[in-house]
């Protein structure tokens, strides 16, 4: 069985310490092997990027940027084997694999810009011969800790951007689905990266603490479960870090009475059964204005998720595979169980869903439950598996309200015709990303994502123009050059135009 090693200084490095299963979630089997660092081995990830980033600093923002171009084409090239890889340890299917890997390509994309987005401001004359102007200077080395549900996309949304703005970065990627990460990691080096700049360490908490603990790690960015983002937030500024960390999420769609019902279905059926609902901005919560739109959302949905297509992520023309362990899908079991046993009408059920020749697959039918209620377990917390949640309200205010009463603030949406409560609904919801009409509201590479309240720790959100502002820091220059022969008297008072 082989064992997926670190990426240390441009090398496959292999320091025989602990290892843990990596398992294809559709066969229940362990596919490989994965090293899990020591704080031996963070050191020495450590040692490589400081001894690099000094000359990748002074490198010219335009032949970083060609790096990533080629990097871009090197992962369009290779969509094919990065998503069977995803599909095989995380469970996803492939076509979502391959959706994954697009939308961490668009972030490639925004940081080919580096020329253009490290450009700072000039005035001249802010005084008598006097110039100023900004400049937005790397940080050094950064370091990021990803999640096992986007293994590509999620370092795509980190290290591009860091990277073309002139820092090293050490990556922690999930420990259960770590090989197409590492492969993305050794393109870009294929595209031309220096050695040191990128270095991907395998790990568990013992290399996360010694990424917080580290003096010479200046920044972290996290992605994952909103306990871990508060413990690294807490950590990692208590010891004067820069950090973003993102947790999780409830996410809400409202139903008005004049939505277009039947796409606002065919939305749903994707945002809430999608991945096997193992997305931070997946839909959980459908919040019925009326039961006359619960009602008939009900027998809408019902029929559609019956007929799922589930299976074996590697296959093709399936709708969804498996959960990616099977404690998660236990654990999803064990919330589907006190749902009913807090009196949600269990509608679909999907426990006990068996895959033929698959039997030892983490797989779980899609779940549907009715008259939900606030005070529910299944629906204050992050179930992060196949489940839909109808909740119903009298009102859109009744539905405002209780997203905003929510500690998380992901994402959220509203399907409706009537352009007055989608202003409203824009305006007035305490949550950090918006769709009206839109299922998954997901931002482009050149905006920003990010959430509110429990949701995110940090100032500064993923990607986009705050990203750069993240994995950078504005130096201000004030400059003067007296004039030959002029001599000037001391000046006490603090200086002013």
């Amino acid at each position: 069985m082989s064992t997926v090693q670190h990426l240390i200084n441009g090398e496959l490095v292999s320091r025989g310490e602990r290892t843990a299963d990596v398992f294809n979630p559709s066969t229940g089997q362990a596919v490989r092997k994965v090293e899990l660092a020591s704080r031996a081995t963070i050191g020495q990830a450590i040692e490589a990027a400081k001894a690099a980033f000094p000359a990748w600093r002074n490198t010219p923002p335009a032949k970083r940027a060609q790096v990533m171009f080629r990097f871009k084409q090197l992962l369009e090239q290779n969509e094919a084997h990065i998503a069977q890889l995803i599909s095989e340890e995380h469970g996803k299917t492939l076509e979502d694999a391959a959706g994954e890997l697009k939308r961490g390509i668009e972030n490639v994309e925004f940081a080919c810009a580096a020329p253009e987005l490290l450009k700072g401001e000039y005035n001249r004359n802010v005084g008598p011969n006097i110039d100023a102007w900004s400049d937005f200077q790397p940080l050094g080395i950064v370091a990021g800790i990803t999640p096992f549900n986007f293994p590509a996309m999620v370092p795509l949304w980190m290290y591009p951007l860091a990277i073309a703005c002139g820092n090293a970065f050490i990556l922690k990627p999930s420990e259960r689905d770590p090989s197409s990460t590492l492969y993305i990691a050794q393109l870009l080096e294929q595209a031309g990266l220096p050695k040191g700049i990128l270095n991907v360490v395998n790990g568990d908490k013992e290399a996360v603490d010694a990424l917080i603990e580290a003096p010479e790690v200046k920044a972290l960015s996290f992605v994952g479960s909103t306990p871990i983002a508060e413990y690294i937030y807490a950590e990692g500024t208590r010891r004067g870090k820069r950090v973003q960390a993102l947790g999780g999420a409830k996410n809400h769609a409202v139903l008005m009475p004049d939505a277009d019902l039947d796409n606002a279905v065919s939305a749903l059926m994707g945002a809430a059964y999608g991945s096997c609902g193992e997305r931070c901005m997946a839909i959980s919560v459908a919040v019925c204005v009326g039961d006359q739109v619960a009602d008939a959302l009900i027998a809408k949905l019902e029929p559609q998720i019956k007929a799922l297509k589930i299976g074996a992520g590697t296959s093709c023309g399936l709708d969804m595979g498996p959960l990616v362990t099977a404690a998660a899908r236990d654990k999803v079991v064990g919330y589907i169980d006190d749902g009913v046993a807090a009196g949600a009408r269990l509608v679909v059920d999907g426990r006990g869903y068996r895959v033929s020749g698959n039997e030892d697959g983490y797989f779980l039918g899609g779940t549907l439950f009715d008259k939900v209620t606030p005070q529910m377990r299944i629906y204050k917390e992050e179930i992060f598996g196949p489940v839909l949640c109808v909740v119903r309200v009298d009102s859109l205010e009744q539905a405002m309200q209780l997203i905003n009463d929510h500690e998380y603030g992901n994402g959220t949406c509203i399907f409706t015709r009537d352009g007055e409560a989608a202003r409203l609904f824009c305006d007035e919801i305490e949550v950090g990303m918006v769709g009206v009409n839109v299922p998954l509201p997901v931002p482009v590479a050149y905006h920003s994502f990010g959430g509110w309240k429990r949701s995110l720790f940090g100032d500064l959100h993923a990607y986009g123009p705050d990203g750069v502002r993240f994995y950078t820091r504005r130096k201000a220059i004030t400059q003067r050059w007296p004039q030959r022969k002029s001599h000037e008297a001391s000046q006490f008072a603090f200086p002013s135009l």
